[in-house]
């Protein structure tokens, strides 16, 4: 009898987390949060690249959660590292950041390696406590890679490269000019102090100032063939690269919202007497103070509840690894496209409106409430809100899906 042929598994990405790993990498997240807080007013003002804060994340072994548990990872699933994510942006949206994209850019190694070179790079990862940082923007499309030998050469710059300035390995796409591969769309990573990639520390935004969001230029830059992690294919699994970053983002503003609804309630439990209209002894006992936080704690709260209910199901989808389809992409797809709009706008909105209720006084530079505003005003603008909404409107009236880009 002859026995069967076994194909490696698309993903080491299988089944959902049960609830002793959610409460062990919540309890991790919430340490580092917690550490992040002490000064994150301080080292946003400074604005130098986050290296100390890298160091926390990988001292919490939080790099490492999602690699598989055989090459030394922590083996968990999706759920418990964007429930991270969230937990950390309460403090740290920045830090939030790296981290999140981190995760993104890593799981490109299960979408898009070859499977015998999976291994490979997870343990490097791992031994080395790998940040992944990104040079991808889609809409800066300028970079030439052309052949050269047995490998590549690489000019050109990308802006917005998030986690550059800090990770150890650097995710670059792409599209192969010349020779047998002319027209791919090549998936690159190269070690930090490459030569010729040089890394412009000029990230000075309103807001996620700690992200290493700088950009990087490339000066004929030799790539060698152990730099090519893979190339683009038509597999749906690959393309979960795009629903992943977006359910990033969704818990990285539900994390925004909720760090500022906690700030500013201690800021309004601590203020002294009321407004002299209110007819009560405090402005925590202001009737319409109540009524603001009501409306935002319960918005904050639908927008958690739906942020949990898609990040398991993220997690159920794509252990389906190669038998995952089209249709299974897209409908998952949407439903992080809500989950982004309603976390966006409420995010927005929270942050804005809760110095209603904490006063002139909680302006004041010091007090330092206006970085999650900052901050969510400035990721918010990453891709148009209101096109998740077309994306979704259109869904729900027709059935019509976007092409796949690095967008949708």
């Amino acid at each position: 009898m002859t026995s069967p042929t076994l194909t490696p598994a698309r993903t080491h990405f299988h089944g959902t987390a049960d609830a002793a790993e959610l409460a062990h990498w919540d309890a991790v997240a919430a340490s580092v949060a917690e550490r992040l807080a002490l000064d994150a007013l301080a080292r946003d003002r400074a604005n130098a690249q986050p290296f100390a804060e890298a160091q926390l994340l990988k001292d919490a072994q939080l790099t490492t959660l999602l690699d598989p548990a055989e090459y030394g990872g922590g083996g968990a699933h999706w759920e418990s590292a964007l429930r991270a994510v969230r937990i950390l942006a309460r403090s740290d949206a920045s830090i939030a950041q790296v981290l999140g994209y981190h995760y993104v850019n890593e799981a490109n190694i299960a979408l898009v390696a070859p499977p015998a070179e999976r291994e490979r790079w997870f343990r490097a990862t791992v031994a080395g406590r790998w940040i992944w940082g990104d040079s991808v923007n889609p809409v800066d499309p300028n970079l030439s890679l052309t052949v050269d030998g047995d490998g590549y050469r690489l000019n050109g710059f990308k802006r917005y490269s998030t986690g550059s300035g800090v990770g150890e390995a650097l995710l670059i796409n792409a599209v192969v000019e010349d020779g047998p591969d002319a027209g791919a769309f090549a998936f690159l990573v190269l070690p930090y102090g490459h030569p010729g990639v040089e890394l412009v520390d000029d990230w000075d935004n309103l807001g996620q100032r700690l992200s290493a969001s700088n950009t990087v230029t490339y000066r004929d830059v030799r790539v060698e063939s152990e730099h090519l992690l893979g190339f683009g294919t038509d597999e749906p699994i690959q393309s979960f690269v795009t629903p992943a970053i977006q359910l990033v983002f969704g818990n990285l503003y539900l994390g925004i919202a909720q760090g500022a609804l906690a700030q500013a309630r201690e800021l309004t439990n601590a203020r002294a007497n009321s407004w002299f209209l209110s007819g009560v002894a405090t402005y925590s006992d202001d009737p319409f103070v109540r009524r603001l936080y009501g409306e935002l704690v319960s918005r904050t709260a639908a927008v958690e509840a739906l942020a949990d209910r898609v990040n398991r199901r993220f997690d159920e989808v794509i252990s389906r690894g190669a038998d995952v389809t089209a249709e299974d992409r897209a409908e998952i797809a949407i439903e992080i496209a809500q989950l982004k709009v309603v976390a966006s706008d409420t995010a927005t909105d929270v942050a804005h409106r809760v110095f209603e209720a904490t006063g002139t006084s909680s302006t004041a530079n010091r007090v330092g409430l206006d970085l999650h505003w900052r901050n969510i005003r400035t990721h918010s603008l990453h891709d148009p809100v209101d096109y998740k909404k077309l994306e979704v409107g259109a869904h729900f009236l027709t059935g019509v899906v976007q092409p796949i880009s690095l967008y949708t």
